[in-house]
């Protein structure tokens, strides 16, 4: 596939990833400028041709996330979000575990945070592996 294909196929499961996870009970809150709850939605609309797939969300916990991120199967637990394959991280252990906890809590960066880059597999296959796990915490 081409890159704009690859890149319309990551945004287009980006956009069902973020709205199926705005919906899920477990999920507390989703941080996608997609969603017409992000502060930034009209700007990102103004400036940007897509909204792309990178989604995080918040589980309420260390041990929630650690749940889902243990269970998920079609997702790979990865510290570098950027391939075409959907991959799963936790900022707060992983890419900013150096940053200390009180300035991680002003940035955001919760123990709950789950951040995911949504493939270009199946959309259906990724969201029912997201429900599984979730359905486990």
């Amino acid at each position: 596939k081409t890159l704009a294909v690859r890149m319309q196929a990551h945004d287009k499961n980006g956009r069902q990833v973020a709205n199926f996870l705005a919906e899920h009970p477990r999920v507390q809150k989703v941080y996608y400028p997609g969603l017409t709850s992000h502060p930034q939605h009209e700007l990102a609309k103004r400036q940007q041709k897509g909204f792309g797939g990178m989604v995080a969300f918040e589980t309420g916990s260390l041990e929630n996330a650690k749940r889902v991120l243990e269970n998920v199967k079609v997702c790979t637990l990865a510290e570098s979000l950027g391939g075409v394959e959907s991959l799963i991280s936790h900022p707060a252990t992983m890419t900013h575990a150096s940053v200390p906890a009180d300035k991680r809590e002003q940035l955001g960066i919760t123990d709950g945070l789950v951040r995911i880059s949504v493939g270009v597999e199946d959309v259906e296959d990724i969201i029912d592996d997201i429900d599984q796990a979730l359905n486990r915490i």
